[in-house]
């Protein structure tokens, strides 16, 4: 009788160990992949097979259709002619873009025979700059305070002004002289950049207001105008 017993409690528990899978798979095989999965109510298909979407279809057609770019640059302005072309933009081409510079010419220093007071002294003059074995110089012929002068040189800097004029003085000529020569004076250029279509109309507004002024063509860095 206790044979009999032990023999079924051990058969229940042999069944108990093996349903659970200890010794080997379970009677329902799917019910331990259930156990091992994590929050599988939660998964949702989102794509089958099919490649995400990229940009959209209008940033596409920008792409392969930009708009063209034109490029204006008005020079020798001065600055309240800028200014007026720029009120210009702002009012009227809110869709250009206008970069404003400045230049101003490097002052230098020449040597020089003051001006004579007859072309025929100064014939006379470059006949003894020529005995004295100086060949480079030139008359100044332009209307001016300095018409009728002789440039003897020109130079970046004073020190070596001073320089050319010793020299010019140990070869005799006693009449030179030194002296600081400016540049012309500074002035503006504008360069404006914009669409294509509406650069006629542009043009047309800044010589209304500005009949001397004329644009050159300058390069944009992308390469879209002349």
């Amino acid at each position: 009788m206790r044979l009999a017993v032990f023999l079924l409690v051990l058969a229940n528990l042999l069944f108990f160990v093996w349903a659970r899978g200890y010794l080997g798979m379970p009677v329902n095989p799917d019910a331990r992949r259930l156990e091992q999965q994590l929050l599988a109510d939660r998964i949702r298909v989102v794509a089958r097979g099919e490649p995400p979407r990229t940009a959209s279809r209008g940033a596409e057609t920008a792409s392969e259709n930009p708009v063209a770019t034109s490029c204006q640059l008005w020079s020798d302005l001065s600055s309240a002619e800028v200014d007026q072309i720029e009120r210009l933009l702002s009012e009227q081409f809110a869709d250009f873009k206008a970069t404003r510079r400045t230049v101003a010419e490097n002052s230098g220093y020449w040597v020089f025979v003051p001006p004579l007071a007859s072309k025929e002294e100064v014939s006379k003059k470059t006949a003894e700059l020529q005995q004295l074995g100086i060949q480079d110089f030139f008359v100044v012929q332009a209307a001016g305070p300095n018409q009728l002068a002789i440039s003897l040189g020109a130079y970046r800097t004073e020190e070596a002004a001073s320089a050319g004029l010793a020299t010019l003085q140990a070869k005799g000529v006693k009449s030179a002289r030194m002296a600081e020569r400016k540049g012309r004076p500074p002035f503006n250029t504008l360069e404006i950049q914009g669409p294509e279509a509406r650069a006629e109309a542009l043009y047309q507004a800044i010589v209304t207001r500005l009949p001397k002024a004329s644009p050159l063509a300058c390069r944009i860095k992308d390469g879209t105008a002349p």
